[in-house]
Formats: C-alpha cells, structure tokens, sequence
C-alpha cells in the first residue's frame, strides 16, 4: 500500500484539491515555454555564427577528450632538423665546382674513388703521383736501401753474387706491383662511353687479378667477374678489365678491391645496377698462418637493381657459374 508523507486533511476538501492541481500546471506550463525559449536562443546563436555559443552547442563526447592532467598528455612528435652540410661535405662540394682555370675537378662524391686514382688519399701517394724524374730516382735509391736492411736482418748477406742485384730488382717490382697508385680512371676510360640505348645485362667475366694484401705484403690471386645494366649508355668492354687491374695493383684487401671496382663504374656510367664478384687465393692463408691451400676467398659487391632484385643478382649469379664445381 502506497503511504502519503503528508496526506490531505478534511479541512482541505474538494476545494483544496482543485487548488494544488491549478498550480502544478502552472508550473508545467512555465518550464515548458522557458525550455521552449533556451531552444530558441541556442538555435539562434548557431545561426548566427556567433563565436561564443551556448555551452549546450558545443557538448562532446568526454571520451574524445584529451586527459586533463599533463602527465597523460602524448608528448609533440620531434621537430625535423634541418641538414647542415658537415665541413667534409663542404670542401667535397668545393672541390666538385670548376676551378679558376676552367677545369672539372677529379674529385669525386664517393668517399672511396676519385678520379685522379687516389682511392685513399694520403701524402705519400700524392708525392708519388706529382714527382718528377729526380725524385723518382730518389725513391729508388731509398727503396734499396730498406730492401738491402730487411736481407741483412733475415740473417744473409746482401753482398753475395746471388743478392748483389736483389734491392734493386725487388724495388722496382713493388713498384710495379704497386702502379695503380700512379694510374687514372679519367685516362683508362678515355672517352669510351656510347649512347647504345641497350638496357640488358652485360658481363665480362673471368678477369685475372694480381694484387697484394697490405697485411702481410705478399700476393693474392683470382679472377673477377663483373656485370652491370646500362641506362642507354655501355662502356667499352676492355675498360672495365683496365678498371680491375688499376684497383688490384696497390696494397690492398678482397673487399675494399670488390667494392672500389663496382663504385667507380657506378659513378662512371651511371647504369640501373652494378654487381662484381671475386674469387682468391691468398698466400698469407697459403704459405703462412693456417697454411690451407684450398681454400679460396669470395666477396660481392651488389649496387642499384642488383641489391634491389634478388632475379636480377641471381640471374648473374648463374651467369657467371658460381656455384659450379
């Protein structure tokens, strides 16, 4: 049973009754032309364009919110730096604009090959470049002295018939063996780049290479294969052995070799993709050290479409037999 916390008295009556339901309509009626009018006003200000609407017109969703305590907010992504040229990148720059005389500079944007031969540019295979015939001479006579100490510390003696004329045969092989120093790509090449308009695979494979490890100053052997997609333009074939033999001939290792060779054709002819691979002995794993002399040394050095498209390198790859044997 419903309980009434004030229930009407007798003395109320019918009339009083009638009083109490008056007056609640009246307030119905008022709340209902108020909210009628706050309708009004809000639609009103929104037509408008007012820049200040009714709080009601711009209620949203609390989850679209961000956190209100700072600690929740993500933090900005970083602000994008902008690239200063380094001071190397400034003197490559410099040296890439002609010069006074009018004349291109030899070199190059690639921090392993100039055109001047100078793979590692250094004093002494400056001098070595610029030096006339006296200091040619001069080079000699030093080298012959080193090479006649070396046969007096190995326990010989360098007056002896046999030895007599060693210093000055061994100098002048190792400076032989060491001609790339003095050699130029600009020259090798010489101008034989032609507009082919030929975009397939070339190859030359099977190039011999002599060259000598800087570790130990002795020998390493084997042949290299190259291969490259040209952009219109092809070289002519005798170049790219010429390339091999001016990189082979200084002191060097496998991998700098592999990469030097593929870097300079890259930046000669500008093709879609350049692949080279060697395959060596090395003395100093033959004659000394482990002393296994079977086992052979191969290192690839894979540019443009070749490093993007595994067909591509191994379209190459069997080309060039590889995995033969």
């Amino acid at each position: 049973m419903v309980q009434f916390e004030n229930p009407p008295t007798d003395s109320e009556g019918p009339a009083g009754s009638s009083a109490s339901a008056n007056g609640d309509s009246t307030k119905k009626d008022r709340k209902s032309k108020h909210s009628k009018k706050r309708a009004a006003e809000d639609s009103k200000s929104l037509n408008n364009g007012s820049t200040h609407p009714h709080p009601l017109a711009e209620r949203r969703s609390s989850v679209s919110k961000p956190a209100r305590d700072f600690r929740d907010m993500p933090e900005p992504p970083p602000k994008k730096k902008k690239k200063t040229k380094s001071s190397s990148q400034t003197a490559v720059a410099a040296a890439a604009t002609p010069t006074e005389a009018g004349e291109v500079s030899t070199r190059s944007p690639s921090p392993v090959i100039d055109f001047d031969g100078l793979s590692r540019p250094s004093l002494g295979t400056r001098e070595r470049l610029d030096e006339n015939a006296q200091q040619k001479e001069e080079r000699l006579a030093k080298m012959k002295g080193a090479v006649r100490t070396l046969l007096e510390c190995v326990g010989e003696d360098p007056d002896r018939e046999g030895l007599l004329a060693t210093p000055e045969r061994y100098a002048k092989a190792m400076l032989f063996f060491t001609k790339g120093y003095q050699e130029n790509v600009r020259d090798i090449v010489n101008g034989a780049i032609f507009q082919e308009g030929h975009n397939e695979m070339v190859i030359v494979k099977d190039i011999e290479v002599f060259s000598m490890c800087e570790h130990h100053l002795v020998p390493f052997t084997g042949k290299m294969h190259i291969g490259y997609i040209p952009s219109n333009a092809v070289i002519g074939i005798s170049k790219l052995p010429r390339i091999a033999e001016m990189f082979a001939r200084r002191l060097q290792i496998q991998e700098r070799l592999t990469r030097e060779v593929a870097n300079a054709i890259m930046e000669i002819l500008k093709p879609q993709g350049v692949h080279v691979v060697m395959e060596s002995s090395h003395l100093c794993m033959v004659m000394r050290g482990v002393e296994k002399t079977s086992s052979s040394t191969i290192t690839s050095c894979v540019l443009g479409c070749f490093e993007r498209k595994e067909k591509t390198r191994n379209e190459f790859l069997s080309l060039i037999g590889v995995n033969r044997r």
